[in-house]
């Protein structure tokens, strides 16, 4: 996947400026696509050059004019062949897996630490999605919200989100405990 195609669906919902965008990345967007607001900026500009998106300047009295985006129908029609296109399957690539991996050759004190450092931005992130999946469903439960909600697609990659930030947070904390035990058991660390 191409940031062009997160910044189109993330478009879908309406006109946004940059700004708005980047917070929508940083909110519902960054659990599964990275991206800084520079990059966003820099694809808006390509995708409207392309034609995927267009762009309108909105004059503001008290503060500086701002420019808001929308998909066009090509960038639309984009979406949809990168929707029908094979997915390639998903991997992990996280440094704190390498220190894992050399933890027992390296020393475990630094490592714990980190570790237990990423499940607390875990919790903090597991909050947060639980407060965005509240607000999208509204006064909904979420079985009624999963079968008669108007714009499902954000709902369903924050559940995605919200089961890979638990899974992460007590992995964890489980490996952190597994470390500590071995320091304390005969032939741990030394």
């Amino acid at each position: 996947m191409a940031l062009r195609h997160a910044v189109l669906a993330a478009l879908l919902d309406g006109e946004y400026s940059g700004y708005q965008l980047a917070k929508a990345f940083d909110i519902g967007v960054a659990n599964f696509w990275h991206a800084l607001p520079q990059q966003l900026y820099a694809e808006l500009t390509r995708l409207e050059k392309d034609g995927l998106v267009a762009g309108r300047q909105v004059v503001q009295e008290s503060r500086p004019n701002k420019r808001l985006f929308r998909v066009t129908e090509a960038g639309r029609a984009e979406l949809e062949r990168f929707a029908a296109a094979a997915s390639k399957p998903s991997f992990i690539r996280d440094d704190l897996l390498v220190k894992v991996q050399a933890a027992d050759r390296v020393g475990t004190a630094p490592v714990i630490e980190q570790l237990q450092e990423r499940a607390v931005a875990a919790d903090a992130k597991i909050e947060l999605l639980g407060a965005l999946l509240r607000q999208l469903r509204g006064d909904m439960d979420e079985e009624e919200f999963l079968l008669r909600g108007e714009r499902i697609g954000p709902y369903l990659t924050c559940l995605r989100g919200l089961a890979f930030e638990r899974e992460h947070r007590d992995w964890c904390l489980r490996i952190a405990a597994v470390l500590r035990e071995r320091r304390r058991a005969p032939h741990g660390e030394r």
